[in-house]
């Protein structure tokens, strides 16, 4: 049996960055603020809705009325200088809790890598993946998230039970945020690593972004729960465009700073502060474009989607020598693996796999 889940991820697909802000893009000597962290860049199974144009009216394209559904919205600015992206991922993180039975420190940073991963793939290809792995020194010792064009995301990680008094104790210091983008028409992935400084998952890759993808933009995610139930969770990314001007900066900095002193004291960070007061993506990317209007690009329902099936399973014990699979079928009554992301327990008898094992081989 521990041969078999040490072969999971085998099983499983192999596959960052957020950023969060009071300031945008720039080191201009702003305040730190609470909740704040400031990076600088060289460089300025339900189908998801389908995509708006930006000519449609912001009043009625991807308004979500007290954040009923989970959402995954994308607008820019008036001037096309400025990408605003927002998401509200309640219930699926809900969700997850229940999968992975976690506590408030480790739900609070599955939160924020799911919600990071899901930012990162807006504006991506349907088929193309982003994968944000983090290798914790912490007790939750790693967390993965995995997000694709289409809006499915889905994320564990290693220690759900780990508890300590913060999420940062929980993750800990000095770890590596790997973000792996593939695609399947790519040769290779890409990969970019870095390491990680604050604890916080989202300031870690927020980190990551403006060292090894050298953009300028500016990420935040949080989660606001009660005990079991998660009230709130989301984030957003702001990311400047080639051609933006100073004056836009500057806008979107002052709006970013009023959002955060707006906020100062309270118990909860930005953006769940905002989406627990019952704001919307919609309300989020307003307020960050205020005074350069707001065209909505594309609004998606994210949903935990998951690819593991039985024939991975097979595939996996493949990648085994033949002796050594003999051992295992002779041992275990049956084979059986656990999908680390959606809970799904396969189970296939020793006759069945040798069946399936000496199928694939002469089909190949």
């Amino acid at each position: 049996m521990n041969i078999l889940m040490a072969i999971l991820m085998a099983f499983l697909p192999v596959a960052s960055s957020f950023f969060r802000a009071a300031h945008f893009g720039r080191n201009r000597g702003l305040p730190s603020f609470q909740s704040t962290a400031i990076f600088s860049s060289s460089s300025p199974s339900q189908s998801p809705s389908s995509s708006s144009s930006s000519s449609s009216s912001s009043a009625t394209i991807g308004y979500n009325r007290n954040n009923i559904d989970d959402q995954l919205l994308s607008c820019m600015s008036t001037n096309k200088q400025i990408k605003v992206t927002t998401c509200t991922t309640r219930n699926l993180l809900n969700d997850l809790q229940l999968i992975h039975e976690t506590t408030t420190q480790t739900a609070d940073a599955l939160g924020q890598a799911t919600a990071s991963a899901l930012l990162l793939s807006s504006g991506i290809q349907e088929e193309q993946i982003v994968q944000l792995n983090f290798k914790c020194n912490g007790p939750i010792r790693n967390i993965m998230a995995i997000a694709d064009g289409k809006g499915g995301v889905r994320g564990y990680c290693g220690n759900p039970a780990a508890s300590l008094p913060t999420t940062s104790e929980v993750v800990g210091f000095g770890g590596v945020v790997q973000v792996v983008k593939n695609h399947p028409e790519w040769k290779n992935p890409y990969n970019g690593i870095t390491e990680m400084r604050t604890g916080e998952i989202d300031r870690d890759v927020g980190a990551y972004l403006a060292e090894s993808e050298q953009r300028a933009c500016a990420l935040a995610a949080s989660v606001a729960g009660d005990g079991m139930l998660c009230r709130a969770a989301g984030g957003y990314t702001v990311e400047q465009l080639p051609g933006a001007d100073e004056e836009t900066i500057s806008i979107i900095e002052r709006n970013l700073k009023k959002i955060f002193d707006e906020n100062a004291g309270n118990a909860h960070r930005v953006p769940a502060s905002l989406l627990l007061a019952g704001k919307t993506p919609l309300d989020l990317a307003e307020m960050i474009l205020e005074g350069l209007g707001c065209e909505v690009l594309e609004t998606k329902i994210p949903k935990i989607i998951c690819d593991c099936s039985e024939e991975r399973l097979v595939k996996a014990m493949r990648l085994l020598p033949r002796d050594d699979v003999d051992d295992i079928l002779k041992q275990q009554e049956k084979v059986e693996a656990k999908c680390e992301f959606c809970g799904k327990v396969y189970r296939i008898t020793p006759e069945e796999m040798i069946k399936r094992l000496e199928s694939n081989s002469s089909e190949q």
